[in-house]
């Protein structure tokens, strides 16, 4: 049984579009780490367990230093408020979500709280989990030793056993750079910390990783990329450019594919979500949902949202918003039901993998409630 029961009574699902269609907020990975598996850490390691209580952690809260130092203190009952706009959200130990009553031992505002509020969140916050998450991550651990012909500077580099790491020039002055069991680092990659290389992950020879980027299990990366959250299973094994962006689970690049993420006046750009219209700050490039391809060359405007499962091709910039199960976008029309899953099977078996019961009755849920709202 998880230490960790976590509430959603204080954000607004629809403001973490396409994200929130197939994945709960406290299992979106960034940083190292989805946020159940860093609070379950930092309760594992840090915290008090009372008597039988349970931790009570709002599922969008991103830890920080000074928030774990008053928790480190707490008794059973003990409850923190946190300022939030659109709903209560506290932080307790106790037996229950229910159990918090009287007066909390802190009103806590400001820069101890980071949310998950957008997916443009994801890649904002994530070197600063980068940082947040290497100190949980290799509390009490040792790397193995560098392998010979890499160049590496600064101290905050670890690898994992198993990982093959060759002829790569890698900087962690500025951040931490971690390679875990079995990732691939081809020759030639240049990485500029912070950066996260999941497990299984192939990095392609001549790749250029810059800061803020996380690789996920299992992914094929290459090109040019920067401040980017790729979910596991993607691929972006060619060369292109994506910066400041968030790549969703079983994703594929076509080669040449590049995401704007700056506007040519350096306004404030906005994002289209099924909520309204919203301004995501000077730099934003793509939000594409699990599942989604796009053809070669694919030239995708700053800000754009992709839905779940669509199949991106088409003339010119892509538009800003790219519905779910769309199948282009000049002309687009809507993915045929029959062949989603058939094709999400194929692309599933080049990474030796199968769909579960569970994935498929999920994508056929949201492709029949997308039908409903398009007719």
């Amino acid at each position: 049984m998880s230490p960790v029961t976590f509430t959603h009574n204080h954000y607004k699902e629809e403001q973490l579009f396409p994200f929130c269609l197939t994945t709960r907020v406290e299992d979106i990975p960034s940083g190292m780490l989805s946020n159940r598996k860093r609070w379950e850490l930092i309760v594992e390691q840090e915290l008090p367990s009372g008597s039988g209580g349970e931790w009570v952690v709002p599922a969008n809260l991103l830890p920080s230093e000074e928030l774990i130092a008053l928790l480190k203190n707490f008794k059973e009952g003990d409850f923190l408020e946190l300022d939030r706009e659109g709903g209560a959200a506290i932080i307790g130990l106790g037996k229950s979500h229910k159990a918090f009553s009287g007066k909390p031992v802190e009103v806590l505002t400001g820069n101890a709280l980071r949310w998950l509020e957008f997916g443009w969140n994801i890649f904002e916050h994530n070197a600063y989990l980068l940082h947040f998450d290497f100190r949980l991550l290799t509390q009490g651990r040792n790397s193995v030793p560098v392998p010979d012909g890499n160049r590496f500077t600064g101290n905050a580099v670890f690898i994992e056993e198993g990982a093959s790491v060759r002829f790569a020039v890698i900087n962690a002055e500025e951040g931490p750079v971690y390679i875990a069991k079995n990732a691939l680092i081809m020759e030639g990659t240049c990485i500029r910390g912070p950066v996260f290389i999941g497990e299984n992950a192939v990095v392609k020879m001549g790749t250029r990783i810059y800061g803020g980027t996380t690789v996920g299990y299992c992914c094929t990366v290459g090109g040019e990329i920067k401040n980017t959250v790729f979910f596991p299973f993607s691929n972006k094994a060619h060369d292109g450019y994506i910066g400041d962006a968030v790549i969703g689970r079983w994703c594929n690049l076509g080669g040449g594919t590049s995401n704007s993420n700056l506007k040519n006046t350096a306004g404030n750009i906005s994002v289209i979500l099924p909520s309204g219209v919203y301004k995501a700050g000077m730099k934003c490039g793509v939000l594409m949902g699990d599942y989604t391809r796009t053809a070669i060359n694919t030239s995708i405007n700053s800000g754009t949202v992709i839905g779940v499962c669509a199949n991106v091709f088409g003339k010119g910039l892509t538009p800003k918003w790219i519905p779910s199960f769309s199948w282009g976008y000049n002309d687009a029309v809507l993915y045929e039901a029959e062949k989603i899953l058939e094709h999400l099977e194929r692309w599933m078996q080049t990474k030796k993998q199968t769909m579960t019961t569970r994935e498929k009755e999920q994508i056929t849920h949201i492709y029949y409630q997308t039908k409903t709202k398009k007719s």
